[in-house]
């Protein structure tokens, strides 16, 4: 069988000391890329492969220049938004009104159903990893969106019926405001519960599918041979995190208005007939998307990298019996659905995986001889990790708002003039700060960062990231000082064990520095993250890139339920008689714990300072 030598995709031969080890003794060696010719060597890697990133129909064959012309682009992504705004006003619907409906209806204390809602919000974003393996493997993104977002669909209603029947809450004679601060009132059965974290969890999982393929779905509509491909990409994660704001604005203005004015039923009703109504919208627009070929198993192909790279890890690379990197031939990868990727220097002791020996004749297992792309797409995923990692923190300090500053919220005026807010509408300000931001992000920060730092997009994608992070510290920081006055006043003013009852001389409105702070780290952080995964992430990983994010999330949801245990533990014991985290907020120390979420902030920054001088951008 004979094979041909090319050069490796960068054009230029790769030397042994580019691959690690010392070879001083080798004087000028060098270690060529072989590809083999043999078809069945194709198929022992790839099982077939097409045209690299080639856009492909519903069915999985290749898109002509006029379906091309027909299909993606806005309108095609325009459809996708709309699914994801119905779950993100879920998702913010349910973290909000959820708290208040376990501690006023289901009788919870505020501790244990915000670490409940905690949970439901972990689970929504970590089970993400899962989504974004069948989507890469075996589904696609448009199927693996298509089942997850019915089974959110089903939760909703299990949440709304709950919210409807009778049977499924306690009894509410007899539990005014006096009986629930003291436990008087009637707790949910343990089956009653159980039904609602069933439902509750069963919606969580739902976004699985949804949160790591929406934004890649969406970003897939446009075509990155055009010469605009960067601009559009970069509007579209915009506009992708804008329709997600919105989606948060409405959850705090009208449901938490059905809230008041109708009841629970008809709150959690509303959130499940817009994810309804998203749904037929997003398979309305099924003739219009462009859809990729899922790759086969990421988790099989990392697992034989793994393998052949350890099985050869006594290998030299000036070994007499090496011929070369293997890869196959031509511009198109083994990978179905991704193209090649040019070999990289980092983490030099997986190329062992890809490095052919004679003894591994013409016909080897993909457990023992791995291609330059799959050995790549491993280094990839490696490097990406510390970058999402270090935005667990910025969830940590969105998860706690969403339950700490509720209860700020309670002991203040929320009156605006002739106009009393409910507490719970509170955190649409947060949003509101996030539409304005992406408002003028192009006609104002753009051109002003472009002069600084002479970005295209006025600065890149971990700049916005460390932008963010640098003004999520700022916004805990503003926090802890406001809540040590707010608990002044509370104590100066008499109101130390009436910590329901609000204050009518300090005005909620100065939470708005908080939150708007807050919504403006979002927006540069979350908003270029999301950008950094995709762009990054290889060909037929985008999902699983994606699902960094959601990950990253999720853990900061679980960590911020560890985290008050911890607080509640320590600053509870030693004969305190209240712990930092009382459900008392005038007795507790709030602001101590704000500060504290703000020291961590800023050694996380530095972390990820350190990650991203190191990191290296794709080509």
């Amino acid at each position: 069988m004979g094979t041909g030598e090319i050069k490796s995709p960068e054009g230029l031969s790769e030397t042994p000391s580019a691959l690690g080890g010392n070879f001083d003794s080798v004087r000028g060696k060098k270690l060529e890329v072989h590809f083999m010719e043999s078809d069945k060597q194709r198929m022992a890697f790839g099982h077939g492969y097409t045209g690299g990133t080639t856009p492909v129909n519903i069915q999985g064959k290749p898109l002509s220049d006029e379906d091309l012309s027909k299909t993606g682009g806005w309108i095609a992504a325009f459809f996708i938004f709309g699914n994801e705004m119905a779950e993100r006003m879920a998702y913010y619907g349910l973290s909000v009104n959820m708290v208040t409906f376990m501690f006023y209806v289901m009788h919870r204390s505020f501790s244990s159903s915000a670490n409940a809602v905690n949970n439901f919000l972990g689970i929504s974003q970590a089970s993400s990893v899962l989504g974004g393996f069948l989507a890469d493997a075996y589904l696609g993104r448009y199927k693996t969106i298509a089942i997850f977002t019915t089974i959110y669909l089903v939760g909703l209603i299990g949440i709304t019926v709950s919210a409807f029947l009778d049977v499924f809450m306690p009894n509410q004679e007899h539990c005014d405001s006096l009986a629930r601060l003291l436990g008087g009132c009637e707790p949910a059965k343990p089956w009653q519960m159980r039904y609602l974290y069933t439902v509750l969890y069963l919606t969580g999982f739902g976004a699985a599918g949804i949160r790591p393929c929406v934004s890649s779905f969406g970003a897939d509509q446009f075509d990155e041979r055009s010469k605009d491909y960067k601009r559009h990409l970069d509007r579209f994660f915009n506009f992708f995190y804008l329709s997600v704001t919105i989606g948060a604005i409405v959850a705090f203005s009208l449901v938490v208005y059905l809230q008041r004015e109708k009841g629970w039923g008809y709150a959690f009703g509303s959130l499940a007939i817009a994810m309804g109504v998203s749904n037929l919208l997003f398979f309305a627009g099924t003739p219009l998307y462009r859809h990729r070929l899922p790759g086969g198993s990421p988790l099989t192909r990392v697992a034989q990298v793994l393998v052949a790279a350890f099985r050869k890890r006594n290998v030299s690379f000036t070994s007499s019996e090496m011929i070369g990197l293997y890869e196959v031939p031509g511009k198109h990868s083994a990978v179905k659905g991704s193209g090649k990727i040019a070999h990289t220097e980092h983490f030099r002791w997986l190329d062992k995986a890809a490095l052919q020996l004679k003894e591994d004749g013409s016909n080897p297992s993909p457990w023992r001889l791995c291609t330059v792309t799959q050995v790549e797409e491993v280094k990839i995923l490696i490097k990406l990790i510390p970058i999402p990692a270090c935005t667990i923190m910025l969830s940590v300090f969105l998860t706690e708002y969403l339950t700490l500053s509720i209860q700020q919220a309670y002991t203040l005026n929320t009156r605006m003039g002739h106009l009393k807010l409910p507490v719970t509408c509170m955190p649409i300000f947060p949003g509101l700060s996030i539409f304005l931001v992406l408002s003028v992000y192009y006609s104002v920060f753009v051109p002003l960062s472009r002069r600084i730092t002479g970005h295209p997009h006025g600065a890149s994608q971990l700049q916005r990231v460390g932008i963010g992070l640098v003004v999520s510290i700022i916004s805990v920081a503003w926090a802890g000082a406001f809540e040590k006055y707010r608990r002044d006043y509370a104590i100066k003013h008499g109101y130390e064990f009436s910590f329901l009852t609000p204050m009518p001389g300090l005005s909620a409105y100065w939470l708005l520095i908080q939150y708007c702070l807050i919504g403006i780290a979002e927006v540069f952080g979350t908003v270029g993250l999301l950008e950094f995964l995709y762009e990054e992430a290889p060909d037929a990983m985008k999902a699983i890139g994606s699902a960094y994010a959601a990950l990253a999330g999720g853990l900061g949801c679980f960590a911020a339920s560890a985290l008050n245990s911890i607080v509640k533990s320590v600053t509870g014991s030693q004969g305190r008689r209240e712990s930092w985290l009382s459900q008392n907020i005038n007795s507790g120390r709030f602001d101590y714990f704000y500060w504290l979420l703000a020291v961590l902030g800023v050694i996380n920054f530095c972390i990820f300072l350190y990650s991203a001088h190191r990191y290296k951008y794709r080509t």
